[in-house]
């Protein structure tokens, strides 16, 4: 027999309804973490609130949220599937002669319609949030420091310019890689010998050149100097300062393409970024694969008991799964593995192993 359209719509309203449930509960409690170490960190600054820092957590949770997709999804469907077992919906399913391929494939569907949806309008959404929460960030702490939670680690650059080489240091980028906060940068000699420090809130690079304000310039033969507006010549990019200190995770779906094209025509190795591309297309078969090891851990349950143990089995499944994913990420981001198989093994073994549990349960 097979599902009827009704049915089909009702168990994908159910696992829908479910997934967006849990993951509007980890919205929820992400923004509310996060508004607190905002203030935590921020509420002794001029011109502070904790209205404008909400507003700026508010717009930058969504791409936080991405992480969370997965586990919504497996977690979702786990309590779905508990939820139609202990309503003994799916035993008279069964009993009317519908299979669990069948009565699982609206739950596939979800979940990849889910993926689907989260890669071409959530991610370009979530991307476009977090420069505005930056741009508001950037406008209240202007002191240079920036409180974000998802701040760049400190990253050195070595350039090349017109006077000569120089090391830079940002800890925060903004404008698609054209404007850097908290900079400092040690100038050298085109005989290589140190010149100056130069420490400044903002740079902003023109052509060949980065235009500093708010600059404090420190030598071996004098004291600080202090200077409004100061200038250090670089051959860097945009490009090229993006591929050293920006996030892949900064930029959105449809854009990831041409920046890619960009950075191997500039000679820069691109594996981050088109590790993030192939992930990010890869999302709906990694949704699949959660879907079908929440069928694997829960579909049991109403036959032969074991909620806790299929609790147990789900969470070990997607830490597994986690692990897996993210140690084909690393192995990717580094050039180790193509980014091709990187980002889509994981999802593929999920798969596998979740087809492999279910035939074993349902076919023997």
């Amino acid at each position: 027999m097979l599902l009827g359209r009704t049915l089909s719509l009702y168990f994908s309203a159910r696992f829908l309804k479910t997934i967006l449930g849990l993951f509007l509960l980890a919205s929820v409690l992400i923004f509310l973490f996060d508004v607190l170490e905002l203030v935590r960190r921020g509420s002794d600054r001029d011109g502070f609130s904790v209205l404008r820092v909400a507003a700026i957590s508010l717009l930058r949770v969504p791409l936080l949220l991405e992480q969370v997709i997965p586990f919504a999804v497996l977690f979702g469907s786990i309590a779905a599937f508990v939820s139609l077992s202990r309503a003994l919906e799916l035993v008279v399913t069964r009993a009317a002669g519908v299979s669990a391929w069948q009565f699982m494939l609206p739950a596939l569907l979800a979940a990849i319609g889910i993926g689907v949806f989260s890669i071409t309008v959530y991610n370009p959404t979530a991307v476009y949030l977090q420069q505005k929460s930056e741009e508001i960030a950037a406008g209240i702490f202007d002191s240079g420091e920036s409180l974000l939670m998802q701040t760049t680690n400190d990253i050195w650059v070595r350039q090349d310019g017109l006077d000569g080489e120089s090391v830079l240091l940002a800890k925060k980028l903004l404008d698609g890689g054209t404007r850097l906060l908290d900079v400092t940068i040690f100038t050298f000699d085109k005989d290589g010998s140190f010149r100056e420090r130069v420490e400044a809130d903002n740079a902003r690079l023109g052509n060949q050149i980065w235009y500093l304000t708010n600059v404090t310039v420190y030598t071996t033969e004098q004291d600080p100097q202090r200077y409004d507006n100061y200038e250090v010549s670089t051959y860097l990019t945009a490009t090229e300062v993006r591929e050293s200190i920006g996030s892949p995770e900064s930029i959105s779906f449809w854009k990831l393409p041409r920046f890619i094209e960009l950075a191997r025509n500039a000679g820069l190795p691109a594996y981050r970024y088109a590790l993030q591309y192939q992930t990010l297309l890869a999302r709906p078969l990694l949704l699949a694969a959660m879907t079908l090891i929440a069928a694997a851990v829960s579909l049991r349950v109403s036959r032969f008991g074991g909620l806790g143990k299929m609790i147990v089995g789900g969470i070990l499944a997607g830490f597994v799964l986690y692990v897996l994913t993210e140690l084909a990420k690393d192995f990717g981001g580094a050039g180790i593995v193509p980014p091709t198989i990187a980002a889509w093994a994981p999802g593929l073994f999920g798969v596998l192993m979740g087809l492999t549990i279910l035939l074993h349960q349902e076919d023997g």
